[in-house]
């Protein structure tokens, strides 16, 4: 069995995490029998973070690499916030941003399995003011002017598009399109609003594409949500506690942090890189009536990692199952196709989209290592996990540096699979 030992720096002590399976004394870690790492080369992902938070370039970390359902590497570097300095643990309290959506996305297969709707239902059909959406399309005039012309859907919306965000609805705090500014004009995130209110606002407004068309990244996740709420007649936070929160344990995952208590495990980033571009509208600590399923979700390693190995497991954890392991395969796989354009760079040349994820189709291309059939996500605040069947292992990392989220998710990736064998 191999073995290191992991120095700790006083600027960023490393913390060690509670995890039975995960054999360590006085600061030496071994890798648990069956697991295929280098521990020298994991011993890097150790290194990077210290330095990391000794910079100031983040206040914290905490990493987990689990295969064969055993902790493989299982660390937290630096602190909470610079203020109160109190040290990351599996208890601190991370905002999930988009990483919310993989939540939204099991919980809605769920519903699917119970025949609540199908994928290929209009969503016109649980929100019926979507049968009167159209597509704006830009004009350009001799003068180089822009005007928007509303033109028809070639079909409506799906369930499906929604899914797989191709149902032209977008985000409206990045980009100049002329759609993205209707959003910016429209304030559709003033005053106390629940889903059904936002999905009106969302109705309302012009398709940034034909449906099916392109791969659009924006609030369709939401209006998922909302349809989940019409099939179901509750509360979104009542369907995923009844029916992923609660059975999986997940007790310190959802919207709000309402316990004085909890409010002191929250997280916060650094504070010139406090960004969180729609954190406006998404401090947990203030209970409001809009429960954001693309991005209003907060989590914690603890609970995050149950969510994870539920994943890997095929959709079953501790004797309890959570979604069909057909179902997660479907959800898991590509429904792009070649016929779909893909914007923006969430989902990297190599890959495609399934229901909630990104996914891995071929070994190059891709600007980062991983296994095909990987599948991922990550949220604006920082975050993000992959599950690799392949490997069989899932990586979780929860960290508050929104300025710093890109840069981390590929060099994560890139030291994991250096130190597989």
């Amino acid at each position: 069995m191999h073995s290191f030992r992991l120095t700790c720096a006083a600027a960023a002590v490393a913390v060690v995490l509670t995890a039975p399976a995960f054999s360590h004394t006085e600061g030496t870690y071994e890798i648990p029998a069956g697991a295929h790492f280098n521990p020298d080369k994991l011993a890097r992902i150790s290194e990077f973070f210290k330095n990391e938070v000794a910079t100031g370039k983040i206040p914290g970390a905490v990493v987990l690499i689990q295969q064969h359902g055993k902790p493989v590497y299982h660390e937290a570097f630096g602190v909470q916030d610079v203020v109160s300095k109190v040290p990351i643990t599996d208890q601190t309290i991370f905002r999930l941003a988009s990483m919310s959506k993989s939540i939204t996305a099991v919980v809605s297969m769920q519903l699917l399995e119970e025949g609540k709707y199908k994928l290929d239902d209009p969503v016109s059909k649980y929100i019926p003011s979507f049968a009167n959406v159209k597509v704006g399309v830009e004009k350009k005039a001799e003068d180089g002017t822009k005007t928007l012309e509303l033109v028809p859907p070639r079909r409506p919306i799906t369930i499906l598009d929604l899914m797989t965000h191709t149902s032209g609805i977008t985000y409206g705090f990045y980009g100049d399109s002329l759609v993205r500014k209707a959003y910016k004009e429209a304030n559709i995130y003033g005053g106390d609003f629940d889903l059904a209110e936002f999905a009106e606002r969302i109705a309302k407004l012009p398709l940034h594409n034909q449906p099916g068309a392109l791969w659009q990244y924006g609030h369709s996740t939401d209006i998922l949500a909302r349809v989940m709420e019409v099939a179901t007649g509750e509360k979104l936070s009542t369907i995923e506690q009844e029916r992923l929160l609660g059975p999986l344990g997940m007790k310190d995952t959802g919207f709000f942090v309402t316990d004085p208590e909890k409010q002191k495990l929250m997280a916060e980033p650094m504070p010139n890189d406090s960004d969180f571009r729609v954190g406006r509208i998404n401090d947990p600590t203030t209970v409001k009536k809009w429960e954001s399923a693309s991005g209003g979700m907060v989590s914690t390693m603890a609970d995050y990692s149950r969510f994870a190995q539920m994943l890997l497991n095929g959709g079953s954890l501790d004797g309890t199952r959570i979604i069909g392991r057909k179902t997660l395969e479907f959800m898991a796989s590509d429904h792009l196709g070649a016929g779909v354009k893909i914007q923006g760079t969430l989902v990297s040349p190599g890959h495609s989209f399934g229901l909630g994820f990104a996914v891995r189709m071929q070994q190059g291309i891709a600007p980062f290592s991983g296994s095909v059939g990987q599948y991922f996500w990550s949220g604006m605040a920082g975050t993000f996990f992959w599950i690799d069947p392949k490997e069989e292992l899932f990586c979780v990392f929860m960290a508050q540096a929104p300025g710093q989220r890109d840069y981390l998710r590929t060099l994560v990736r890139d030291v994991v699979y250096a130190a597989v064998e």
